[in-house]
C-alpha cells in the first residue's frame, strides 16, 4: 500500500514563507514525475509546480519566481518552498506522484495523491 503524506501547511501573513513536504511510503520500485497541486474554494484543482524524474523542474506563471519545487529521490520526498506569499495562494496544495510498485505478475505503475494540506494566507 503506497501513501502520500504531505506536511508544513499554515496560516502565514502575506510577504511570508512556507515550506510543503510530502513524503511517499510503502514498497516503492521507482519514483518518476512528482507534483504539487493546489484547490482553491469554489475553483478547480490547478497544478502549480512539477519536476520530473530526472530532476527538470517547471511552474504555473502565477508561482514562477516565488515558489521553488525539489525532490530527495533517497528520502521519496518532494518539497515546495513558497516565498512572497500572496493572498491568492491560499488554497489546499495536494501532492501527486507516478510510482512503480511490484505486482505478483510483473510492475504497475499509477498516480497517487496526498491528503492534502491547508495554506492560508493573510493580508
Amino acid at each position: 500500500q503506497v501513501r502520500l503524506v504531505e506536511f508544513g501547511g499554515g496560516l502565514v501573513q502575506a510577504g511570508g514563507s512556507l515550506r510543503l513536504s510530502c513524503t511517499a511510503s510503502g514498497d516503492i520500485l521507482h519514483i518518476d514525475g512528482m507534483s504539487w497541486y493546489r484547490q482553491a474554494p469554489g475553483k478547480q484543482r490547478e497544478l502549480v509546480a512539477m519536476i520530473t524524474g530526472g530532476g527538470s523542474p517547471s511552474y504555473a506563471d502565477s508561482v514562477k519566481g516565488r515558489f521553488t519545487i525539489s525532490r530527495d529521490d533517497a528520502k521519496n520526498s518532494v518539497y515546495l518552498q513558497q516565498n512572497s506569499l500572496k493572498p491568492e495562494d491560499t488554497a489546499v496544495y495536494y501532492c501527486n506522484a507516478r510510482i512503480t510498485i511490484a505486482e505478483p505478475i510483473g510492475t504497475i505503475t499509477t498516480e497517487y495523491w496526498g491528503q492534502g494540506t491547508q495554506v492560508t494566507v493573510s493580508s
